[in-house]
């Protein structure tokens, strides 16, 4: 399993973002991470400032949403949707996406996700795959 370092994912969405801008041949996962990069624009200043992007800090008190970890949430759901794992996601997702646009729609699943992997922290668990398709299916259901 992959585990990249806080380092490392953070270079990783800024090397995409530059290499978009620079019109450079993408690899792999960065072709993903550029279509979430350029639906939120809010994130472009900070992915173009590589040295601000180390060392920005977003501790829970503050208020302020990880960028990154965001973006890393979107990646995450789309590669549940392209193979459908969880088996359901893609239907409750077009179910979401029939209601609201695609983005939101993506929100609605990355709300059930953080709230997967936050009880999944805090009981010191695997994600339970069963309650977070649940979820979606319940916000699919509206």
């Amino acid at each position: 399993m992959f585990n990249p370092t806080r380092a490392q994912v953070r270079d990783f969405f800024c090397r995409a973002w530059k290499k978009h801008r620079e019109r450079s041949l993408l690899e792999g996962a960065e072709a993903a991470a550029v279509d979430v990069i350029i639906r939120h624009p809010e994130y472009h200043a900070l992915l173009a400032d590589p040295a601000l992007a180390a060392t920005q800090e977003y501790p829970p008190e503050g208020g302020q949403l990880n960028p990154f970890l965001h973006l890393s949430l979107h990646l995450a759901i789309a590669e549940q949707l392209s193979i459908d794992q969880p088996r359901g996601i893609r239907a409750a997702f077009q179910a979401l996406a029939a209601r609201l646009d695609p983005h939101a729609a993506e929100h609605r699943i990355l709300e059930c996700l953080g709230e997967a992997l936050w009880r999944s922290q805090r009981e010191h668990t695997a994600i339970d795959g069963v309650a977070y398709l649940e979820c979606v299916q319940r916000a699919a259901k509206g």
